[in-house]
């Protein structure tokens, strides 16, 4: 099995930053893609940033030039750093893997349990 454990969320002012981590740990064999998902109230789960393995990156419109994902395959961890935060970033964030795991001949996508983020004063 595969267990992804996201950690960082939290209550920051508008402008402010966090930094979001995932780390993926169990039975792998291999990450293709890994990034970061988010749910607002009432709203459905939009893609905020994406990496691949090979290191290309993307990112919601809405969040270029704010957010910036990065990850360390040593540790099998996915980050995504977050500046001038605004009020509309609220939201529950869930990182995603791509995981092969070991004796499987296919990727499956896992998720994490989520973290809220809220951006208030």
């Amino acid at each position: 099995q595969v267990q992804l454990v996201e950690s960082g969320g939290g209550l920051v002012q508008p402008g402010g930053s966090l930094r979001l981590s995932c780390a993926a740990s169990g039975n792998i064999f291999s990450i293709n893609d890994m990034g970061w998902y988010r749910q607002a109230p009432g709203q459905k789960r939009e893609l905020v940033a994406g990496s691949t393995s090979a290191g290309g990156t993307n990112y919601a419109d809405s969040v270029k030039g704010r957010f910036t994902i990065s990850r360390d395959n040593t540790k099998n961890t996915v980050y995504v750093q977050m500046n001038s935060l605004k009020p509309e970033d609220t939201a529950v964030y869930y990182c995603y893997a791509v995981v092969r795991a070991k004796g499987d001949t296919y990727y499956k996508q896992y998720w994490g349990q989520g973290t809220q983020v809220t951006v208030s004063s």
